[in-house]
């Protein structure tokens, strides 16, 4: 039976192939240390007490109906309130849209934005813009960004293909990296973005950035998040911003995600949304509301829980270069930001103690696997080359004692490669 175009061609998610792989093991025993997905164990980490709370209260209230299509005004208006105090951005509930998560959010950036064959800047490793090009028919331009760069994108590197684009995609902290934009080169990237819509001037579509800040809560250290109308304010008509609460309180399953941006561009983004039904429940955005407003309460969270993802972060990251001293061909990036550790195996072309040659990405990955019962994702999987020998791993799932385990279990499989 014939389906469209896009249908037939559109690509299946690696990390959920690895996922299926995993999964067999542990159900035939395999004792796994599963690092490879975005998500938190709610055993490990849960949401807010408040939050819970406040979501079983909205229930018990009998908020199950229809929310309205751009959210709860009294949720747009306490991520007014959230984003002022704590990203010093200043943008009205009209200007905001609330959705079930981030996902959808950025699917409708995509629609509202672009025309078939529009061409979308963004670099990679990255999360899914090659998808939701393929979902909206647009061409992607992929820029291979790598370690030296922290795998950021620059200017310099965008420059090039700014003129035939319509969007620029980023995201900072950066899945599958962890890494962030520092002052300079997001400032280079938003002059960039002004000078080529001077050019174009105003009877032509504008080049329009898209900044996924879904990690933004979560720096760490020395490390300050940046964000583009902050530093360049005349950015503002052309950027759209994604966020939510998924990630910087754990809360993933919960849905509740906002963008922010032009007005003209959200209220597109609303009534594309409000024929697919991607709202958030309504008890879930009551909940939300009450919640964000509760300073106290998400201060005290926040303060616990980047301390908590920290120290697991910072121990592999201690790990992986007490490894690389001892002469492992091991390297990892200093953690910044999110729930994410960079590392690098380099591991192609060592023989295994039964003669076998890993010769791909592939087999080293399907060796740290069996030898460690380590399981991280390759950055093949958010686009990178097939050669890289770079890996995210995440450490959601994670808990304390599993760290110096995972790291004594990683060394005892590097032992016997020559």
């Amino acid at each position: 039976m014939q389906v469209s175009q896009m249908a037939e061609h559109l690509i299946g998610s690696e990390i959920i192939k690895l996922a299926g792989e995993i999964n067999q093991k542990i159900k035939a025993g395999a004792h796994i240390f599963n690092f490879t997905i975005g998500d938190f164990d709610p055993a490990v980490f849960t949401i807010p007490d408040e939050l819970n709370k406040a979501i079983q209260n909205a229930y018990a209230n009998g908020h199950t109906n229809y929310p309205a299509a751009n959210g709860l005004t009294e949720l747009r208006e306490a991520v007014s309130e959230f984003m002022e105090q704590y990203g010093g951005l200043m943008y009205s509930p009209e200007e905001i849209l609330i959705a079930g998560g981030a996902r959808p959010l950025i699917y409708a950036i995509y629609q509202t934005i672009l025309d078939p064959g529009d061409k979308v800047i963004y670099a990679v490793p990255s999360w899914n813009n090659n998808h939701y090009c393929h979902l909206t028919r647009t061409e992607g331009i992929e820029l291979q960004v790598d370690a030296q760069h922290n795998f950021m994108p620059t200017a310099d590197m965008i420059a090039p293909h700014i003129q035939e684009a319509s969007l620029v995609a980023v995201c900072s902290p950066l899945n599958p990296t962890g890494t962030v934009f520092d002052k300079a080169s997001l400032e280079s990237i938003c002059d960039l973005i002004l000078a080529e819509n001077r050019r174009r001037g105003p009877n032509q579509k504008p080049v329009y950035l898209m900044y996924d800040q879904i990690y933004w809560m979560l720096t760490f250290g020395n490390t300050s998040h940046v964000d583009p109308v902050s530093l360049r304010p005349d950015m503002r008509p052309y950027t759209i911003y994604v966020d939510g609460l998924s990630k910087a309180f754990a809360a993933t399953g919960v849905r509740v995600g906002w963008s922010f941006g032009p007005r003209h561009i959200i209220d597109k983004m609303k009534s594309i949304l409000g024929h697919v039904g991607a709202w958030a429940p309504k008890a879930e955005q009551v909940a939300s509301a009450t919640f964000l407003r509760n300073k106290e309460a998400v201060q005290a969270y926040l303060n616990a829980f980047r301390s908590d993802i920290f120290d697991r972060l910072e121990g592999f990251y201690l790990g992986f270069m007490k490894l690389k001293s001892a002469g492992y061909p091991v390297d990892c990036i200093h953690p910044q930001a999110a729930i994410y550790l960079t590392i690098r195996l380099d591991l192609k072309g060592k023989i295994t103690a039964d003669g076998q040659k890993l010769q791909s990405t592939r087999d080293v990955t399907a060796y740290v696997l069996e030898k460690a019962g380590l399981a991280v994702v390759p950055f093949y999987a958010f686009g990178a080359s097939e050669d890289s020998s770079w890996y995210r791993l995440s450490v959601g799932t994670c808990r304390k004692e599993e760290v110096e385990a995972a790291l004594s279990a990683l060394e005892k499989a590097l032992i016997p490669l020559k």
